[in-house]
C-alpha cells in the first residue's frame, strides 16, 4: 500500500511537468515574434524621422570626396580585393599606400566652419577699362580658430581663387579683390564658395553663400556739344536762345516795328517810356530724335569695330537724354529678347542716362536680323513724328545701301548716317539731303558733329 501511494504522485508530477514546459516554449516563440515586430516598427519610425538627415549626411560625404579621391579609393579597394584573393604583396602595398593618402587628407577638413561672410562692391556700374573694388569681410563666429581656406568666386565666365587667412576665435579678416572691366557687358559676381582641400585634391569641404551681384560695364562715350540740329518749333518744348514775336516764354520788351501785332504791345512799358513797346519771346523748340543702331555682327569688320559702333550710338543717345529730347533709341531685335514695338526693332529704355547705359551694356550682337534698309523703312512707315534720325552701322555696307536707308524718310527729317571703321580718318560728307560721317575712334565724333553742322 505504501509503494502504490508513493508512485502515484510521481506519475502525476511528470505529466504536469511536460505540460508546463510546452506552454512556456510557446510563450517564448510568441514573445520573440512580437519583439521582432516592435523592433521593425521602431526602425521604420526612426527611418521616417531621420531619413532626411541621413541622406543629407550621405550627400555631404559624397560631395567631400573629389573625383580624384574616388579614383584613389577605387584603386585601394580593388587592390585590397586582389591582395585577399590572390595573396599579391604588391596589391597589399598599393591598398595600404592609397588608404594612407586618404587618411592623411582628412585632417585638412577639420576646423571651424562658422563663417559670416559679407561681399560689398564700391560701385555697380563701371566704364570699359575701369575696375570695381570688391571687399570680402570674413568673420569667424565660432569659439575655435579657423584654418586657412580657399574661396572660389565666379566673376563672369572666370573663376577666381581667393585665399582666406587664418582667423582666430571671434576674429575677422578683410580680403580686397579687384575686378577689371575688360569689355562691355554684364559681369555676374558670385556666389562665393569657401572650400578646404588637401594638397593632393582628394577630399574637399565647401560651403556656399548665395549672394550675387551684377556689374554693368558701360561702353566708352564722348561728351558731345549741345546741338540744335533737328529742332522744330513746339509750344510744349523747351525754351531756346532763338527769339520770336509769338510764343510762351517771355524774354524782354523792344520798340514797336511796323508789322508787329498790337496784341503783343506791353502797355505798362509803353506808358513809362512814351513809346510803343512790344513783348519778345524765346522760341519753344524740341527735337524728336531716333537713333538706330545696326546690331548685325556681319556688318562690322571686327569685334573692335562693333564696340566702336556701340560707343557712338551710346554717345548720341546719352546726349539726347541730357538735352531732354523726345527720343526713340533702338537696335535690331534678336530672338529670345523682348518682342519689338516696330517690326525688326527693339526700343532700348532711356528714362535716365544710367538706364540707357545699362541697356547698351546688355546689348548683344544679332547674328540673324533684318538689314538696316528694312529697319529704316519700318521706322519711316511707323508714322512717328521725327525731326532727326541717326543711323549707326559698320564699314561693311556700301554707300549705295546707306543712301537707300536714308531715302526712306521724308525731306523734313534730317538724316545722319554714321559709318564706323577702326582707325579710319574722320570724314563728313553731304550726300543728297543726308549727312554721312566716317568715325575711326570715339574721340572723332565731337569734331564731326561741329563740322557737319549738327551743333
Amino acid at each position: 500500500m505504501s509503494l502504490d501511494t508513493s508512485r502515484a504522485p510521481v506519475s502525476n508530477t511528470g505529466t504536469n511537468t511536460r505540460g508546463s514546459t510546452a506552454t512556456r516554449f510557446g510563450d517564448t516563440v510568441a514573445g520573440t515574434g512580437r519583439a521582432g515586430t516592435r523592433r521593425r516598427r521602431a526602425a521604420r519610425r526612426w527611418w521616417r524621422r531621420n531619413r532626411r538627415r541621413v541622406r543629407r549626411q550621405w550627400r555631404r560625404v559624397r560631395e567631400t570626396v573629389t573625383p580624384t579621391g574616388y579614383f584613389v579609393l577605387g584603386v585601394a579597394v580593388l587592390s585590397l580585393l586582389l591582395g585577399v584573393a590572390f595573396g599579391w604583396v604588391e596589391a597589399w602595398f598599393v591598398a595600404i599606400g592609397f588608404g594612407v593618402l586618404l587618411l592623411v587628407g582628412l585632417p585638412f577638413l577639420l576646423g571651424s566652419r562658422a563663417y559670416l561672410i559679407r561681399i560689398s562692391l564700391d560701385r555697380m556700374r563701371v566704364v570699359v577699362g575701369g575696375e570695381v573694388a570688391l571687399r570680402i569681410d570674413v568673420e569667424n563666429s565660432g569659439a575655435r580658430p579657423a584654418l586657412p581656406a580657399t574661396a572660389e568666386l565666379p566673376v563672369g565666365e572666370a573663376l577666381r581663387e581667393i585665399p582666406i587667412p587664418f582667423i582666430g576665435p571671434r576674429g575677422t579678416a578683410t580680403v580686397p579683390v579687384g575686378i577689371p572691366a575688360v569689355s562691355r557687358g554684364v559681369i555676374e559676381v558670385g556666389p562665393l564658395t569657401l572650400a578646404r582641400r588637401d594638397p593632393l585634391g582628394l577630399v574637399r569641404r565647401e560651403i556656399t553663400w548665395r549672394d550675387r551681384h551684377l556689374v554693368h560695364v558701360h561702353p566708352r562715350t564722348a561728351l558731345l556739344p549741345q546741338g540744335s540740329a533737328g529742332l522744330v518749333r513746339d509750344l510744349e518744348g523747351a525754351a531756346s536762345r532763338r527769339l520770336t514775336d509769338s510764343d510762351l516764354s517771355f524774354h524782354a520788351v523792344r520798340e514797336y516795328v511796323r508789322g508787329d501785332a498790337m496784341r503783343h504791345v506791353h502797355w505798362k512799358s509803353t506808358a513809362k517810356t512814351g513809346t510803343l513797346m512790344v513783348r519778345q519771346y524765346e522760341e519753344s523748340q524740341t527735337a524728336r530724335a531716333a537713333i538706330l543702331f545696326d546690331a548685325v555682327r556681319a556688318e562690322y569688320a571686327s569685334d573692335e569695330e562693333f564696340e566702336l559702333g556701340v560707343s557712338v550710338a551710346a554717345s548720341l543717345g546719352l546726349q539726347a537724354v541730357r538735352e531732354g529730347r523726345e527720343r526713340f533709341i533702338a537696335s535690331q531685335w534678336a530672338p529670345g529678347r523682348v518682342r519689338p514695338s516696330i517690326d525688326g526693332l527693339e526700343e532700348l529704355p532711356s528714362g535716365t542716362p544710367a538706364q540707357l547705359l545699362d541697356a547698351w551694356a546688355e546689348l548683344e550682337a544679332a547674328e540673324d536680323a533684318l538689314p538696316i534698309e528694312r529697319l529704316t523703312r519700318g521706322l519711316a512707315e511707323s508714322r512717328r513724328p521725327l525731326s532727326i534720325v541717326a543711323v549707326i552701322t559698320g564699314s561693311v555696307p556700301d554707300p549705295s545701301r546707306l543712301r537707300r536707308a536714308a531715302a526712306a524718310f521724308t525731306e523734313d527729317v534730317r538724316v545722319l548716317v554714321v559709318r564706323v571703321e577702326t582707325l579710319a580718318d574722320p570724314a563728313a560728307h553731304l550726300v543728297d539731303s543726308c549727312t554721312m560721317f566716317t568715325v575711326g575712334a570715339i574721340g572723332d565724333l565731337p569734331q564731326l558733329m561741329v563740322r557737319g553742322g549738327l551743333t
